[in-house]
């Protein structure tokens, strides 16, 4: 019976790991809800946004965790997302989603969450639009976000104009999207892949 406290013990590493313990459930109901509405909900995302604050805020600060560092991941996610919704390529629970992530990652490894959604959103946007006979419409509006649609909302032509000539492909789950990439960020920083 001695031994019983040494075996509930926590390692002394949990801290460490209890915001990827969080952040994964949390991506993986968003991923869910998602797919199944084509909506995050707000309450999914801001308590993310919170535990994620929280965390920073009273465990101990070191370079890659405090609460400066949730709060510019989450302003950087969010950030990142921004023109995406103000072209009305993604919704706003995809923008917080993101800006969830950065509070549980921090800046640094965002951009890395960010670039792997990124690839995610594109390899699922492709096979979507395969399936959907839409390669061609998907490919055009692509070039319109490039070309146009970015530089066109942020010199602040009308959302409308900026939408002229585009064809709808259908509304992917971008929420599934962030979960992959960001599960693929977590995994490849715990495996010192990057």
């Amino acid at each position: 019976m001695n031994h019983l406290p040494t075996l509930l013990a926590l390692p002394a590493s949990w801290p460490r790991a209890l915001p990827t313990l969080v952040l994964l459930p949390l991506l993986a109901a968003a991923a869910a809800i998602d797919v199944r509405t084509r909506r995050i909900p707000n309450w999914l995302t801001l308590a993310g946004i919170a535990f994620g604050l929280l965390y920073g805020a009273f465990m101990p600060a070191s370079a890659t965790d405090g609460l400066r560092a949730a709060l510019a991941g989450m302003a950087l996610g969010m950030a990142v997302m921004l023109p995406f919704y103000l072209m009305r390529v993604m919704g706003a629970g995809d923008v917080k989603l993101m800006g969830m992530v950065g509070a549980f990652l921090g800046p640094a490894d965002t951009w890395s969450a960010v670039l792997g959604s990124g690839i995610a959103g594109g390899v699922l946007a492709i096979a979507y639009a395969i399936r959907q006979g839409k390669l061609r419409a998907l490919l055009g509006n692509v070039a319109r976000i490039l070309h146009l649609g970015s530089i066109a909302v942020l010199a602040g032509m009308p959302r409308a104009m900026v939408r002229e000539g585009w064809t709808s492909v259908g509304k992917l789950p971008f929420g599934l999207a962030i979960a992959t990439g960001t599960v693929s960020t977590v995994l490849a920083l715990h495996f010192g892949l990057i």
